[in-house]
């Protein structure tokens, strides 16, 4: 007899299949017309803009996959249901909105040297947050291949249409897929992960270093970069619960 879905779970389903098809999405004309302008506005902003982006991205990914820093969750095990493990998730989702809008509306406020400091620490404080909801899920980050399915959480959220959807077929089936990578973790493609974030995130940042309304562009675009971040992680995390559910119930 197959055993009845509770309705938290019956309405994750739902929302699941509403995202992926979000996800799979082919780029609309408005998608290309936004690549377009990145483009042209990456060539009127300063090089040494970009340059202190890019170089933290690097610093970043490697404090990610090394550092211990992120590397001291334990995954939260135990009898809980989906439902308890989200309602957590979206605590620590609540959290770090505040504190990203905080960050953003002091260094938006304090002008150009401290809207740059704003690039690591807001980027810190978004991978603190995945390493949060991963281990709330009960996934362990010493696991470097569970690092690797968060990086790929954090191009979802911050990549253009097309390579999101690259990217969302290398995270299905994750369990038996992340058996067959490669000891060497140095075969992930960085140089299209910093590009594809440092690329997303000009546009919506660079008014941040405009003296006058920094202070409220910090605080708005933290904010909702933290709140589409989260939203990502869970569905991406509930993708494996489903397949993780699929595989449980097949004969």
């Amino acid at each position: 007899m197959t055993t009845p879905i509770p309705p938290y779970e019956e309405a994750v389903l739902r929302e699941l299949s509403t995202w992926r098809q979000r996800m799979l999405r082919r780029p609309s004309a408005v998608n290309r017309l936004s690549k377009a302008l990145q483009t042209r506005m990456n060539r009127i902003i300063p090089e040494k803009f970009h340059q202190a982006i890019t170089a933290t991205i690097k610093q970043m990914t490697r404090a990610v996959l090394f550092g211990a820093e992120f590397l001291t969750r334990l995954p939260v095990e135990g009898p809980l249901s989906l439902e308890e493990r989200e309602d957590r998730v979206r605590a620590r989702i609540d959290f770090y909105k505040t504190a990203g809008a905080a960050e953003g509306g002091l260094t938006g406020a304090a002008g150009l040297l401290l809207g740059l400091a704003d690039f690591p620490l807001f980027l810190a404080l978004k991978m603190k947050l995945l390493f949060e909801i991963a281990s709330l899920y009960g996934y362990s980050v010493n696991d470097y291949r569970e690092r690797l399915y968060i990086m790929h959480i954090f191009q979802l959220a911050f990549s253009s249409q097309e390579r999101r959807r690259e990217v969302y077929l290398l995270m299905t089936h994750w369990q038996a897929r992340s058996q067959e990578l490669p000891d060497d973790i140095h075969q992930f493609d960085w140089r299209t992960f910093q590009q594809e974030y440092r690329d997303y995130i000009d546009l919506a940042k660079m008014a941040q270093l405009i003296p006058g309304i920094g202070a409220a562009v910090g605080l708005v675009v933290n904010y909702r970069m933290i709140d589409a971040l989260g939203k990502t992680a869970m569905n991406a995390y509930r993708m494996r619960w489903a397949e993780s559910r699929a595989l449980k119930e097949s004969p």
